[in-house]
């Protein structure tokens, strides 16, 4: 692994997300002097937050897994997570709701799922479900160590045994049908592939080791933060701040002040030089703090979305934490996505109500509900569209998917709310992120792993490392946990666990 050479004692930070507070405890804990400039007002990044009227809605990730990662990052400083937050575990981590009208609760406990598949899918689908999570389970064991939980270099350094073992288990064809041949109801295929997505790739282009991804939520499962997501970047804020990391809020970094292939310093909007003998930089497009960094192919870009949170005077008190409604159109959604730039006709939502679990962030009789519709994001060459003019069509979009909702049984949602947020791909490109999508680059095969920007990219500034959902491993809360930790390594050199 390559690390940055010279003096590494002062570091600055640029951003307050997740991967800059993930960098942020761990160079603090191996005795660095920290300093981390945002320009919002507080920690969390995309993980934001809007209070108002007693409601507190996240307008950031809705889904939360792996919080083994969270305690991890804390213990740098010797820190405990039960000290600074409360997780409470998602007995249902899902309810998937189907176009003819089934539904499918996804239990954390994996013979209640089986049960659940058996139930509503039919005889032998427990039997399959509980084949295809001992699957992932594998194909995570694989992945986990060699091609995610570390920095790469090069692509020979995936060359040994477990990369052979994942060709072998079929990790290098296409998912939708690694998922098919283990699956038979199609329920079930959509509950397994839907993760791609996330991704941002259809799962009829995606890698199949990307299989792992349900392996997280479906098979590890699903957390909820009391407080709401917010309230894992506040924790790790303030424990940060605690160790003593110095935090510059409502602060914008102009440029590095860069001498002799090194930057040598920070320089604000103001002026104002911070001295720094390395520098992580979080932002989602790192070309423009980092000039060197050279790109050679076209990137290619994830969906957007459009996400609408609602503080809503009524109790929905029959819906679970998370549904995923599925509309009957499959295929054609992903098409529509990332080929022909149109918003969603049949459109699948992931729908969040935390208030069903934590009565903290809404009032007695009311409730806080997060929907999420991808759309095409605005870059043409990632199958996008910038041609949408978004402050016409985002008010009748986000009224086509509240329509739909109301026909998929949340009777009344439309008028009800009291509170509302909605933000759209114009919104998200306005807030400096690429191609209007939040979601980064997409995990193409050739934007996945040692083929994505490295956390240390060569040609680069000798002293600058890169951390967040732009680079290695990826997107999503885990992966740009884990993208923090990388980039302090590149500083200080492999820690031992």
């Amino acid at each position: 692994m390559r690390t940055v050479p010279g003096r590494t004692d002062r570091v600055v930070v640029v951003g307050a997300g997740l991967a800059g507070l993930s960098a942020a405890l761990r160079l603090r804990g191996a005795g660095r002097e920290v300093t981390v400039v945002e320009r919002g007002p507080q920690p969390g990044g995309r993980a934001g937050r809007v209070e108002h009227a007693g409601y507190a809605l996240d307008t950031g990730p809705s889904v939360l897994t792996a919080p083994g990662l969270i305690r991890d990052a804390l213990a740098c400083v010797g820190e405990t997570l039960e000290d600074r937050l409360e997780l409470l575990p998602l007995e249902t981590t899902y309810r998937a709701q189907y176009a003819d009208g089934s539904t499918l609760d996804v239990h954390a406990d994996p013979e209640a799922f089986a049960a659940e598949a058996e139930r509503v899918c039919g005889p032998g689908s427990g039997a399959e479900v509980r084949a295809y999570l001992q699957h992932i389970r594998d194909l995570d064991r694989l992945q986990w160590d060699v091609f995610i939980d570390r920095n790469l270099d090069s692509p020979l350094d995936l060359v040994g045994r477990p990369m052979v073992e994942l060709a072998r288990k079929g990790g290098f064809g296409r998912l939708a049908p690694h998922v098919d041949k283990r699956l038979t109801d199609e329920r079930l295929r959509r509950l397994f592939s839907f993760q791609a997505l996330y991704a941002g790739v259809s799962p009829f282009t995606a890698i199949a080791a990307y299989a792992v991804i349900a392996e997280l939520d479906i098979g590890k499962g699903v957390w909820h933060p009391v407080g709401g997501i917010h309230a894992v970047p506040a924790a790790l804020a303030a424990a940060a701040a605690a160790a003593g990391v110095v935090f510059r809020y409502d602060t914008t970094v102009a440029s590095l002040d860069i001498r002799g292939g090194r930057a040598v310093g920070v320089r604000l909007e103001d002026g104002e030089l911070l001295p720094a003998d390395a520098v992580v930089v979080t932002v989602d497009r790192p070309d423009t703090l980092v000039p060197r960094r050279a790109r050679k192919v076209k990137p290619v870009y994830s969906p957007s979305c459009v996400a609408i949170h609602v503080g809503v005077r009524q109790e929905f008190a029959d819906r679970a934490h998370h549904t995923i409604s599925f509309g009957a159109s499959w295929r054609e959604v992903f098409t529509e996505l990332t080929q022909t730039g149109r918003p969603m006709s049949d459109p699948s939502l992931l729908i969040s109500m935390p208030s069903k679990t934590d009565r903290t962030l809404a009032p007695e009789g009311g409730q806080v509900i997060s929907i999420v519709a991808p759309t095409p994001n605005q870059d043409r060459h990632s199958g996008g569209n910038p041609d949408i003019d978004w402050a016409a069509l985002g008010p009748r979009y986000r009224d086509e998917v509240l329509q739909t909702m109301e026909a998929r049984g949340w009777t009344g949602l439309t008028g009800s709310i009291e509170v509302e947020e909605m933000l759209t791909p114009q919104d998200w490109a306005d807030q400096g992120m690429a191609a209007g999508t939040p979601f980064a680059l997409a995990h193409t095969f050739a934007q996945t792993g040692p083929f994505r920007p490295s956390t240390y990219p060569r040609g680069g500034l000798e002293n600058v490392v890169l951390a967040g959902s732009s680079v290695q491993p990826g997107v999503g809360v885990p992966m740009v946990l884990v993208s923090g930790r990388l980039a302090a390594e590149r500083i200080t050199g492999k820690v031992p666990a």
